[in-house]
């Protein structure tokens, strides 16, 4: 570890660092930088290409493969002159013009010829929220498609892989903490695959929408050079253009709506796998489950035994971190005093630290369920204790056919009080059943009593 990396205040950029280097071009100060050169941009093209602004010619090939040039080829060090321009404006976004301005003004010969006249329509009729929520939709979208969704699938195949591999496996099942019918191990994960397939489905549908209308939202300054171009249309066009649908009503920011959706469905599907780890960590303690160990690994300064689920424990905890910005996002991000304020700049900010930490939870449950082996022998021991959960079982086929008082037979038989195999089956030989339903009844174990969960966790 670096002695950058030591002296981070933020773990994400020291213990965890490697792990979430693949949001860091996106959410870092350069990334939001490049966002923002790529905007300004593609509104100056866009604006050279419209036949109404006569005072900007169409660029050539060339001229738009410079102009593209400066945000694909953008450099650290392209982003700390911004920062050097931002220290004499106190302005980020003004910085972000100057340097394209800058840059232009660099090229020599015919493209000079051809780009000088076009330095004053960068960051034309634009206010700087114009240029920041797209940018920032632009980021949200690359982290969202390239970094969330493929650990979040990476995390679904295993639990996937793992709820058929043990779909037949008997569990006790404990409702309440409380022994309960027995389910099947692979049903327990396949349950959890369900749900995070449909959170899945509704981050990825989260429309991370953009607009380009000015500083009260109403197309003031372009309306007034240009009175005869269908400014709202153009606007459309260009948003489409960029992949982001299009918001045609806003202030003077776009309202961030469809982060605090993001984030809401980022949330649920952090909780969802908060309720794994949980669960995952109890059944290590109930010894459902073993863990690998890794050679020279120690799981207690002082305990030598010890093998502690600390992947679960570090996935909760971060998810936890992650959960809490995301509910603040959620919370602060949409209100907006009138027709601006800056509170929501600091806050937009912290979008990559919420990602982070959902990125560091998901690399530890993974880690984490590679480690797992399962343990059947503990957890038939577990059923085979368990005759109890057979109660159900005989109540129900009573009732069927119309046995006195079943669910009250039953309660005084095992509530509050162990019962056995010899126990139970002796009940429900005194009883007046058909024979090849006390037959059925005779033959059942806790162990088979797991209804159809086999066939739903292979279903799935």
């Amino acid at each position: 570890m670096s002695d950058s990396a030591l002296l981070a205040l933020s773990p994400l950029d020291g213990r965890y660092a490697s792990k979430v280097d693949a949001l860091r071009p996106i959410f870092s100060e350069y990334g939001l930088i490049r966002a923002r050169v790529k905007v300004e941009v593609e509104w100056l093209l866009a604006l050279a290409a419209e036949p109404g602004i006569a005072e900007l010619a169409e660029f050539s090939a060339a001229a738009q493969q410079r102009l593209r040039a400066l945000a694909d080829d953008l450099s650290v060090n392209d982003a700390a002159r911004v920062k050097e321009i931002e220290r004499t404006t106190n302005h980020d976004v003004k910085a972000v013009e100057y340097l394209i301005k800058e840059r232009l003004k660099d090229d020599a010969g015919e493209l000079a010829e051809e780009l000088g006249p076009a330095l004053e329509f960068v960051h034309f009729a634009c206010t700087s929220e114009d240029i920041n929520n797209l940018s920032y939709a632009l980021m949200l979208r690359e982290a969202r498609d390239t970094v969330l969704l493929p650990a979040l699938d990476g995390v679904i195949a295993q639990l996937r892989a793992l709820a058929a591999a043990q779909a037949a496996q008997p569990m006790l099942s404990r409702t309440h903490g409380q022994t309960a019918s027995p389910t099947t191990l692979g049903k327990e994960v396949a349950n959890v695959v369900a749900r995070l397939e449909r959170q899945r489905r509704q981050i990825a549908a989260v429309e991370l929408t953009g607009k380009i209308n000015g500083a009260v939202g109403n197309y003031n300054a372009h309306a007034i050079a240009y009175p005869e171009i269908d400014w709202p249309l153009f606007a459309q066009r260009f948003v489409e253009g960029l992949g982001l649908p299009f918001n045609a009503y806003t202030t003077q920011i776009e309202p961030h709506d469809n982060i605090a959706e993001l984030g809401d469905a980022v949330r649920r599907a952090n909780t969802v796998l908060v309720d794994l780890a949980r669960d995952v960590w109890g059944y290590i303690s109930l010894g459902y489950f073993r863990q690998k160990l890794k050679e020279g690994e120690i799981g207690s300064s002082t305990m030598p035994h010890k093998v502690n689920p600390i992947d679960f424990e570090n996935a909760e905890g971060n998810f936890g971190i992650a959960n809490a910005l995301f509910e603040h996002f959620s919370a602060k991000l949409p209100i907006s005093r009138w027709q601006r304020d800056l509170t929501d700049s600091t806050v937009l900010r912290a979008l990559g630290t919420a990602f982070g930490h959902t990125q560091v939870a998901l690399d530890s449950l993974g880690k984490g369920l590679g480690k797992l082996t399962v343990n059947p022998e503990r957890l038939e021991a577990d059923l085979d204790a368990a005759w109890e959960v057979l109660a159900e079982a005989v109540q129900t086929v009573m009732r069927r056919h119309g046995l006195p008082n079943p669910y009250e037979q039953l309660k005084a038989l095992t509530r509050g009080q162990g019962i056995d195999a010899e126990a139970m089956r002796g009940f429900v030989a005194s009883l007046d059943l058909p024979e090849d339903a006390r037959a059925r009844l005779q033959a059942l174990t806790p162990a088979a009593y797991t209804g159809l969960a086999e066939r739903l966790a292979r279903a799935l």
